[in-house]
C-alpha cells in the first residue's frame, strides 16, 4: 500500500468527506483484486476483472460514495458489484447494502470477497439496469457501468429526496429525485464498461446458470 494514498488520490481530489476517508482506509482493496494483480491494488487506475469487467480506481469509488450523501441508516443498491469493492465501501457507510451483477461468476466471485473481508452483503445475480423492485426503495444507489440516459426502473426505486449516482455517457452524475422529477449534477468526467441490460443463451452457457 503507498504511503499516504488518502490525501494524494483523495483528499486533494476533493473528497472531504470524513467518513468516506475512513471507510475508503478501512476497506483492504487488495481483497477485491485479482491475485496477479494485489501488488497494484492501490494504483491511481482501474484495474481489470474477469469478463470484460473492471474494479474503478479509488478516486471514483469514493466520489460515488461522498456524492450518494448517505446518513448511515439507509438500504443502498450497488448495481454492477463487479469485485465487491464498491460495495464493501457503501456498507461502511449504510445499514444496509445489495448487490446486483448480472454476470454469475463474477457475482460469486464479490460473495467470497466480501465474505473474506468480513462483510455480509447479500449479491444477487440480476439485470442491473432493471434493480431489484422487490428490495426498494433504496436510500442510494450506485451504478458502476455507463448508460446511455437515466434508466427509469432505477430511477423509480429511489426514496424521495436521495441520489443515484450513475455514469450517463462519458460524464459520472448524481441524479436526486425530486417532486418535479429527476435533479443531475454532472461531478466529474468518467469512462466504464456500459450498462447492459438482459441476458444472452451464449453468455449463461459461458458463466453457468443464474
Amino acid at each position: 500500500m503507498p504511503r499516504n494514498w488518502i490525501h494524494s488520490q483523495l483528499r486533494k481530489r476533493g473528497i472531504t468527506d470524513e467518513r468516506v476517508l475512513a471507510a475508503m482506509a478501512r476497506v483492504p482493496r487488495e481483497l477485491f483484486v485479482p491475485a496477479e494483480l494485489r501488488r497494484r491494488a492501490y494504483d491511481d487506475a482501474a484495474l481489470a476483472l474477469s469478463h470484460g469487467q473492471t474494479i474503478s480506481q479509488p478516486f471514483i469509488v469514493a466520489l460515488i460514495a461522498q456524492s450518494l450523501e448517505l446518513a448511515g441508516d439507509e438500504r443502498v443498491l450497488d448495481v454492477g458489484t463487479g469485485s465487491g469493492y464498491q460495495a464493501a465501501v457503501l456498507a461502511e457507510l449504510a445499514a444496509e447494502v445489495v448487490g446486483i451483477e448480472r454476470v454469475p461468476e463474477l457475482a460469486e466471485r464479490a460473495r467470497e470477497n466480501l465474505r473474506v473481508a468480513g462483510y455480509d452483503i447479500d449479491v444477487v445475480v440480476g439485470d442491473g439496469a432493471l434493480g431489484l423492485p422487490d428490495r426498494a426503495p433504496f436510500g442510494g444507489i450506485a451504478v458502476a457501468a455507463a448508460a446511455d440516459e437515466l434508466p427509469q426502473p432505477l430511477y423509480g426505486q429511489l426514496e424521495p429526496g436521495r441520489r443515484m449516482v450513475i455514469p450517463i455517457g462519458e460524464r459520472l452524475v448524481a441524479v436526486t429525485r425530486t417532486a418535479d422529477g429527476p435533479r443531475t449534477r454532472v461531478l466529474s468526467p468518467a469512462r466504464f464498461v456500459p450498462l447492459v441490460t438482459g441476458f444472452r443463451a451464449d453468455e449463461a452457457e459461458m458463466t453457468g446458470p443464474s
